[in-house]
């Protein structure tokens, strides 16, 4: 009994999520293939490698580059549902009559008579809102042949009870990209948006696994 009680809480144990770590290589800034190391100065005026382009605009359009996402993101959402269903079902039957006289049996008469009723009353609302603003800086892991950008990144902000972070990747149009090198994360297709945090105070707000599964189909009562 005691063995059975230990592995099933280490069972359970094992389902809780790993909280996630800084560093993770899929958001890792890419290093491009074309940057190369600055040739040694040879006194000329014009140096390979240092100049810079005074008709570009700055804005990000190769892998490496950097761009900043500024997050935008309201989203609001409302549904309510009612349903009452209701049913009464009656039955009866008279005793029989052979030649002027019910039947019965041993003095009782042969009748029956049945009745049954059941309803169902439910109702249902979710109304449930969500915001976020701020900014993140990304770098172009690809661009894909139609000049489209795959941008990915995360910040993490290291806090006195823990750490906050935010993590987003998706696709971006140079022509979304605006004059200060930023983009609004609406623009973003395909976009994965995380925000999340660890420590004390993060965990004080996670339900525990007992109470998850009181409220889980798993639990049948």
């Amino acid at each position: 009994m005691r063995v059975g009680v230990l592995l099933a809480v280490t069972g359970l144990a094992g389902c809780v999520n790993k909280p996630p770590e800084p560093d993770n290589p899929y958001y890792a800034p890419i290093q491009p293939a074309q940057m190369q190391q600055p040739k040694a100065i040879d006194g000329a005026i014009y140096q390979a490698g240092a100049g810079m382009d005074l008709y570009s605009d700055g804005r990000a359009y190769r892998v490496g580059d950097i761009l900043t996402v500024e997050l935008t993101e309201n989203t609001q959402s409302s549904k309510s549902a009612s349903t009452s269903v209701g049913k009464d079902n009656s039955l009866s039957i008279g005793a029989p009559n052979v030649l002027g006289r019910d039947l019965s049996v041993f003095g009782n008469p042969l009748s029956a008579s049945a009745e049954s009723s059941s309803s169902f009353d439910g109702d249902g609302s979710s109304d449930m809102s969500n915001s976020l603003s701020g900014n993140i800086t990304v770098t172009v892991h690809q661009v894909l042949p139609n000049g489209t950008m795959l941008v990915r990144g995360e910040k993490w902000l290291t806090l006195n009870q823990g750490d906050e972070y935010i993590r987003i990747s998706g696709l971006v149009r140079r022509q979304d990209i605006g004059p200060n090198n930023s983009v609004e994360s609406t623009r973003l297709a395909d976009a994965r948006i995380s925000y999340s945090g660890t420590g004390a105070a993060h965990d004080a707000n996670v339900m525990g696994w007992m109470s998850r599964f009181f409220i889980s189909p798993l639990w049948p009562f």
